[in-house]
């Protein structure tokens, strides 16, 4: 059956939906069931109807959420794995709080972006009026200049939305031409790295956890992996654990941000026989980081935004002619 296209789900949504799921599994009530009860708008709810019917015509979840267009590759992955290994209202429930942390910092963001859009907008308008006072701007040269701004902001605006979305519908194994460009963004590129380990080290702890044996959980988790490059490097893993080399060993070799910390507490695991909750553990710890690491842009890029705008206006207002005294030009 061909895949359905992706569908545009908030993460308040998704929340929503994999803590329903979470709480349907722990009671006990079958997937199909469990899906009458869930209602999503607009596009998402024929994806829902398409999840129904596949479902009830005994797909598993993570391969009919993945071709119905309502779950990402990363969801269906952690899902296929969970299914594998016993632990499905685990992974429901690490979702559900994953989406929801998400909606919460997203509402955050756009809330304090909004100050810096609006002066934005009112710049757009005042930038140009000093040309239009002093006659070198026509009206309707000073309206096209600000509608050709809110043009190209909106395009600008949808481009990196549809960017962000075609990545995190695409499929797990493709390699997209961003990824050696997007991890060598400061501060972004480190965090995006983190996220994927913190996913491949997750799955990992959880599918072991459920008692999957290793070689079987390694080539799930690396699928968790979205950017090709990395995904790549830990491939090697899996045949250095084959030939016999502890997870420990094997990643040795393996270059990655927050190495030697995740070395520790792996070696630790293996000695005492507590694997999976050493690899939840610094699962733990990468998302504490990453949460911080977002926290303080949600907190200090609406500021500079604000400041950046704040500036372009008062030079504008500085410089252009129309504003302040002007001398005739035959007393000069």
């Amino acid at each position: 059956m061909p895949r359905s296209r992706s569908v545009t789900l908030d993460f308040a949504a998704r929340g929503q939906l994999f803590s329903h799921l979470a709480a349907m599994e722990k009671a006990g009530v079958p997937v199909a069931q469990a899906l009458l009860s869930v209602a999503l708008p607009g596009r998402a709810g024929a994806a829902l109807q398409a999840l129904r019917a596949q479902v009830a015509g005994g797909r598993d979840m993570a391969s009919a959420g993945l071709h119905s267009g309502l779950l990402t590759p990363l969801d269906s992955s952690l899902l296929s794995a969970a299914q594998s290994s016993g632990c499905l209202a685990a992974v429901y429930q690490r979702l559900a709080e994953r989406y929801s942390y998400r909606a919460q910092q997203v509402a955050a963001v756009k809330s304090r972006l909004l100050m810096p859009a609006a002066v934005l907008v009112l710049a757009l308008f005042i930038q140009p009026l000093p040309a239009l006072v002093g006659g070198q701007l026509s009206i309707v040269g000073y309206l096209w200049g600000v509608l050709w701004s809110l043009l190209l902001l909106g395009a600008l605006y949808g481009l990196g939305r549809g960017l962000y979305l075609r990545r995190q519908h695409a499929p797990a194994g493709a390699a997209s031409p961003l990824d050696g460009l997007l991890a060598n963004v400061p501060i972004l590129g480190p965090a995006l790295l983190r996220r994927n380990l913190r996913d491949f080290f997750d799955s990992l702890g959880l599918m072991l956890e459920a008692g999957m044996p290793m070689l079987d959980a390694l080539p799930k988790a690396c699928a968790v992996i979205r950017h090709a490059p990395l995904r790549k490097r830990f491939s090697t893993v899996q045949l250095a654990v084959q030939r016999g080399q502890s997870l420990a060993q094997a990643l040795v070799s393996v270059d990655f941000p927050g190495q030697g910390l995740a070395l520790g507490l792996i070696r630790t695991g293996e000695a005492s026989g507590t694997l999976p909750a050493s690899l939840l553990n610094y699962a733990g710890v990468e998302t504490q980081k990453l949460d911080s690491l977002t926290e303080q842009l949600a907190t200090w890029l609406p500021r500079l935004l604000y400041a950046g705008v704040m500036l372009w206006m008062a030079y504008g207002l500085l410089t252009g002619g129309g504003f302040g005294p002007r001398l005739p030009a035959d007393v000069g």
